[in-house]
């Protein structure tokens, strides 16, 4: 077996972080659209990112983003260490800005496919619920 060289990785990791930003600038369109304010975009955290966050009527969405080939395996791409950190980094985002959520807080998830299909899968799981 012939590992690839770090050219190689570091090219196939070029093209995953563009594809990455194509399909957030999608996932946020798509929200906006939907009639939701855009709050932040890949907001930093001591936790961690939060590719976006956005809001409605006072309900505020953490939203993970996700492209892959298939819309399936973008669904199920989401690991128990990335909710646990999206948890995370919500309470330090709601810490600065209390004013944000007055409604309540969503985990959602954004799946992109190969085809630019965006289907949003709305409560994906609940904070404190990490299992």
């Amino acid at each position: 077996m012939t590992l690839p060289s770090p050219a190689q990785r570091s090219s196939r990791g070029r093209r995953a972080a563009s594809r990455g930003r194509e399909a957030e600038a999608l996932a946020a369109q798509a929200l906006e659209r939907d009639g939701w304010e855009i709050l932040g975009r890949r907001v930093r955290t001591q936790a961690g990112e939060i590719d976006l966050l956005a809001q409605r009527s006072g309900l505020m969405s953490v939203v993970e983003v996700k492209a892959r080939p298939r819309l399936a395996d973008a669904a199920a791409s989401l690991t128990l260490r990335q909710r646990h950190r999206l948890y995370t980094a919500t309470e330090l985002v709601l810490a600065e800005h209390p004013d944000w959520g007055t409604e309540g807080v969503r985990f959602d998830m954004i799946v992109v496919d190969a085809a630019n299909t965006v289907r949003r899968i709305k409560d994906a799981f609940r904070g404190g619920m990490m299992g």
